[in-house]
């Protein structure tokens, strides 16, 4: 039988935390229990693999200390991993055994939330074990507290080696109708290789790197496909502009795949062409790009165009005819 406990604590020296798990890995040793000891402060720059850590154990222990409030940030990043690259299929048939002591309030809700948080992954908890310490001295020269720590190493055991289950329970309900993992279905040998690529800074770091560049280039790509869109047509209007005299007239073209429509405000030898919406509007038209296209390249007139049915208009109909007068194009 093999254990491994997971301590989310600090490692300080008056920590009860670590009385308690000491002594129970005493007890288990005793039993012939292969236990092995991981401080999750120690590894706080690969959490993200520890998981991996669970395929070879029967039952783990996961040991924090309140402090102030909750089971503390090291424990949580833990159980993150847990979530998001840990081996379901390993989780659901591992014991779990929460220990949560504290110097403040809150040893109660800590240790619930452990048991929860495991049940919710799809694990098997245990009872547990929770305290209050004022007084670390007192609290380890207090034989009867040894003895409720040394049952409960040795219920651990019991419940291992027995197989012991478990009654069904709302959290396991809860997540097989409602929790969803936001991310990519992968196997667990995708999990364990992801998870390693996360816990590495260089990569990571490289990897965000690639992404701003892509950002950066994709932005310059719309930023100049919106320039262009902003100028099609206009230059070959300019050019082929014809002044009336004692003409003016507001043309609005409202041309298909262009997000804002084309308008063209002519006043006698006074031209402006841009997209944009006009209050005023002499003539309001709608045609296809490749409408648009022909008649600028001078294969096909508005006049023709309208006729054909290839260009819907309302408006004054007189200055609509005017478009082929003062635009000379192709």
């Amino acid at each position: 039988m093999k254990v491994n406990i997971y301590y989310g604590g600090r490692g300080l020296m008056d920590d009860p935390t670590l009385y308690v798990i000491n002594k129970m890995q005493e007890v288990l040793t005793e039993l012939r229990v292969n236990v092995e000891r991981y401080n999750i402060f120690e590894h706080k720059n690969s959490i993200s693999t520890l998981p991996q850590t669970i395929k070879d154990a029967d039952g783990i222990i996961l040991a924090t200390t309140v402090e102030w409030l909750g089971i503390g940030g090291y424990m949580q990043q833990f159980l993150d991993a847990c979530w998001l690259y840990a081996d379901k299929e390993k989780i659901a048939t591992t014991y779990m055994q929460p220990i949560v002591m504290s110097t403040t309030y809150g040893e109660r809700e800590g240790e619930l939330t452990l048991s929860n948080a495991w049940e919710i992954l799809g694990g098997l908890p245990c009872a547990g074990l929770c305290g209050y310490v004022d007084d670390l001295v007192s609290f380890e020269m207090n034989h009867d507290y040894t003895l409720i720590i040394e049952k409960k190493a040795e219920n651990l055991y019991r419940t291992i080696s027995q197989k012991i289950k478990n009654l069904p329970t709302s959290n396991q309900a809860v997540k097989q109708s409602v929790l969803r993992t936001q991310q990519l279905e992968l196997t667990p040998q995708e999990s364990e290789q992801l998870s390693k690529f996360v816990s590495n800074d260089n990569y990571v770091k490289k990897q965000k790197e690639d992404i701003e560049e892509l950002t950066s280039m994709f932005k310059n790509m719309m930023g100049k496909s919106e320039t262009e869109e902003d100028l099609a047509y206009i230059r070959e209007l300019k050019d082929g502009f014809e002044p009336q005299e004692d003409f003016s007239a507001v043309y609005t073209f409202m041309i298909e795949g262009k997000k804002k429509p084309l308008t063209i405000n002519v006043h006698n030898e006074e031209l402006s062409v841009h997209y944009g919406q006009e209050d005023k509007v002499d003539v309001l038209a709608k045609l296809s790009s490749s409408v648009m296209e022909e008649i600028v390249q001078g294969r096909m007139t508005f006049q023709r165009a309208f006729m054909t049915g290839a260009m819907t208009a309302k408006g004054n109909f007189k200055t609509l005819k005017m478009l082929d007068q003062i635009f000379v194009l192709g």
